[in-house]
């Protein structure tokens, strides 16, 4: 039976429709899998949309690389995401909509993946595949959440979300930069961050060459994603032709499509090209300049129009998948199944939204039924019910539950005809209803950061991940800033156990006292980027807070303190925690960054609950 996802829609008065003489099953391919274990690139933008691609029709940026691509592999013309970063990650990785993993923001805690899903990295690594990440994971930087938990036998990655994000190493700028590999100690690196994910991907595959292992590449670039920052050489090709920070985005652009070319280029002095599917494309719409050029499309990154989540992607495996176009509708969560497809592996238990595309990547003669997507841009704690989304088939678009486009007619999306399509209109709704109710069975959970964990203790807290939050200190110009906000952590002891909680304003990178700025950081400036530019603030706080469940304690704030230290016993088990810095004035702002360790592990609490009050934590729901 299909799925909700794949019915067909009636006869209602909706227009020609693909009724399928046979359907195919959801996650089922119709052709057995290749005897052979393919390699694997998936290359990963981030914020370049359909549109900023020459072979899509952009009249300034050069991606001579990309275009080759397309020309020769499988082009997947109505590939469709999420709107935002995190959230694309989640269901490419796990094949599963977004709503499902956990993954519904970028930041405030909503972009820590479930650790109950399988990721595909996972999935290749049972398989005997070596398995490494290079760039971007933006899906919790604690564990249980780190690449390095979630299946990646290697990796190098910057934190949080992007370069000089708050989770991210102090005072990176894309330019010879300091990153993390494999959770251990901070690593510099020499160039510019696209360059060194590149050189990195290159070194991972001729490892797995020369150890003779089939290998999971996947390569996430931060590019172009603000800050602009790219070498003087990138933004000179576009300088005086469009205002400047279009130039630096189309400059990044450039920058990753010439390395692609690089990586191609080794792939086919290893001799491993013909064995190695390269599948690329971008994780949400443009963050450029729509009003540029975007390809006709309504909206760009965040949007629920087409613009802000159709992308480009191509899949090429040569002699194998080429020079094809799929025109049905197609999302990112087929990725997962479609790799599994094609590489022969075992598919996860998990119960997938995705399937697999193989019929249509090598034109089988089966029929393909007219699918159904929902996307939307939640950015917030816990979902809320039709907000900015679009319920999505072959032909229609209904946008927040009211707004109805006919896309083959209307790509530009400007002609509402919910009034004369009622029957469109109500099926529709329909069917989000019932997505809604499939979909939101863990809004009322938090992804817990484990604290006390051999597997990474000490742990670094750091205020991207606040809950609660109205301005969320999310890059390292806000906490220069000195925003006045402040949130919860979402926190699991492992243990019972002494734990040292380390309260600082800046990240011990630094090694600043909490009142005073840090050398060489009066003021940060990037490019031209509204929101990437700020003042240094000096704080003052006469005393510092901490609560973990029902314990409070407080301590002064000595002149000159670099950081506050609290040593408490605590029980295992799941508590939220917040800190305070409180100025002589009252003002109140948490502690942007804290680091948890647990020092000894000491006997559990009494059944009955008894001990001292620092020994107790009682009220907190186990999420």
């Amino acid at each position: 039976m299909p799925t909700k996802e794949d019915r067909t829609l009636d006869d209602c008065n909706m227009g020609e429709m693909h009724i399928p003489v046979a359907t195919v099953s959801p996650n089922v391919s119709m052709c057995p899998p290749p005897t052979e274990s393919p390699n694997v690139v998936l290359l990963l933008t981030d914020d370049q949309g359909y549109g900023d691609l020459s072979c899509h029709g952009n009249p300034t940026v050069r991606t001579p690389h990309m275009d080759r691509l397309h020309e020769e592999a499988a082009r997947l013309e109505n590939f469709h995401v999420s709107t935002t970063c995190a959230p694309t990650r989640a269901s490419l990785l796990t094949g599963r909509h977004k709503l499902r993993t956990g993954v519904w923001h970028t930041i405030n805690g909503r972009s820590l993946l479930h650790r109950a899903e399988t990721t595909l990295a996972e999935v290749f690594r049972r398989a005997g595949y070596r398995s490494g990440i290079f760039g971007k994971w933006h899906l919790g930087d604690n564990y249980p959440y780190r690449p390095q938990d979630r299946g990646f036998d290697t990796g190098l990655i910057h934190g949080g979300g992007g370069v000089a994000q708050t989770p991210d190493y102090w005072g990176n700028d894309y330019f010879d930069d300091t990153y993390f590999r494999d959770g251990e100690v901070p690593e510099p690196a020499d160039g510019y961050c696209t360059d060194v994910w590149f050189d990195e991907a290159i070194a991972f595959i001729e490892s797995c060459v020369i150890a003779d292992e089939p290998f999971f590449c996947y390569l996430p670039t931060n590019a172009p994603h603000a800050p602009t920052q790219v070498p003087a050489e990138y933004l000179e090709q576009y300088a005086g032709d469009v205002p400047e920070r279009l130039a630096r985005f189309f400059g990044m652009v450039t920058n990753i499509d010439d390395n692609l070319g690089r990586l191609r280029e080794r792939l086919d002095a290893l001799e491993i090209a013909g064995d190695t599917i390269i599948m690329f494309m971008g994780d949400n719409g443009t963050a450029g300049d729509v009003n540029h050029f975007n390809a006709g499309m309504r909206g760009g990154k965040g949007s629920q129009y087409d613009g802000g989540h159709r992308v480009q992607s191509f899949i090429h495996w040569p002699e194998v998948i080429e020079d094809i176009t799929v025109t049905p509708l197609t999302r990112h969560y087929d990725i997962l199944p479609t790799l599994v497809d094609l590489c022969g592996l075992e598919r996860p238990d998990a119960e997938l939204d995705g399937d697999s595309l193989r019929p249509l990547l090598f034109d089988e003669a089966v029929a393909w039924p007219d699918r159904w997507m929902v996307v939307d841009t939640q950015r917030v704690d816990r979902p809320q019910k039709w907000r900015r989304c679009a319920v999505m088939t072959e032909r229609w678009r209904l946008v927040d539950g009211e707004e109805l486009y006919d896309i083959r007619e209307d790509r530009g999306q400007t002609n509402d005809i919910s009034g004369s399509q009622p029957a469109v209109v109500a099926a529709l709704r329909d069917h989000y209803e019932g997505w809604w109710e499939s979909v939101s069975t863990r809004f009322d959970q938090y992804c817990r950061i484990v604290l006390g964990n051999d597997a990474e203790n000490p742990s670094t807290l750091t205020a991207h991940d606040w809950h609660g939050s109205g301005r969320t200190p999310w890059n390292q110009v806000t906490v220069l800033s000195g925003i006045e906000d402040n949130g919860y952590w979402t926190v699991e002891f492992d243990v019972a156990g002494t734990y040292e909680i380390e309260l600082r304003r800046w990240p011990k990178e630094c090694d600043t006292a909490i009142d005073s700025i840090p050398d060489g950081f009066e003021t940060m400036r990037y490019g031209v980027e509204d929101g990437w530019s700020g003042e240094g603030y000096t704080i003052d706080p006469a005393a510092a807070r901490l609560r973990i469940g029902k314990i409070k304690r407080s301590k002064p704030v000595p002149d000159g303190a670099v950081s506050v230290v609290f040593e408490l016993d605590l029980p295992a088990g799941p508590a939220e925690l917040s800190t305070r810095f409180v100025e002589p004035s009252g003002a109140e702002r948490g502690a942007y960054y804290v680091y948890c360790e647990r020092k000894r592990k000491c006997a559990p609490e009494k059944r009955d609950g008894s001990g001292t009050p620092e020994t107790t934590m009682t009220g907190v729901p186990r999420k």
